[in-house]
């Protein structure tokens, strides 16, 4: 079994069926292959696509859907093939958040990563239509 370190100290054991593989990796990260997502109550509706074996290395990501949800990033033929997803029901979507200070904080529309449910088989995209979606998109933050 693998481990990875929570967003706070503690230390998890991961099962090989929940680890989120992503073949050529996360644009800038294609290094890093094998990813597990971690959730917290508190962070809801945040979660944390943590590297499996690199404790300070996760990624802050989103459900787009509750944010923006007016999404519908059209996925290529070649991705949906690559991910074996011929339902859209099969698909989970996550997209990066990036925390910019002073209270903003965006999300990356035009970069999601598709995670095929079934396989846990997952890939970062750009969808067909991503001219009609940003990179800083705002998320409105509780004051």
């Amino acid at each position: 079994m693998k481990c990875a370190e929570s967003t706070g100290t503690q230390t998890l054991t991961i099962k090989p069926e929940n680890i989120i593989r992503i073949p050529q990796g996360l644009l800038g990260f294609e290094q890093y292959k094998e990813y597990v997502l971690l959730a917290n109550p508190e962070e809801a509706p945040f979660q944390w696509l943590q590297v499996v074996g690199e404790s300070g290395l996760a990624f802050l990501v989103i459900n787009p859907f509750l944010v923006a949800p007016d999404y519908q990033p059209e996925v290529g033929p070649e991705d949906l093939r690559s991910l074996g997803l011929t339902n859209p029901q099969d698909a989970m979507v996550f997209n990066v958040v990036t925390i910019r200070g002073a209270g903003q904080v965006t999300v990356n529309l035009k970069g999601p990563i598709i995670v095929n449910r079934h396989t846990l088989v997952a890939k970062q995209v750009v969808p067909v239509n991503a001219l009609h979606y940003s990179l800083q998109f705002p998320i409105p933050v509780a004051g």
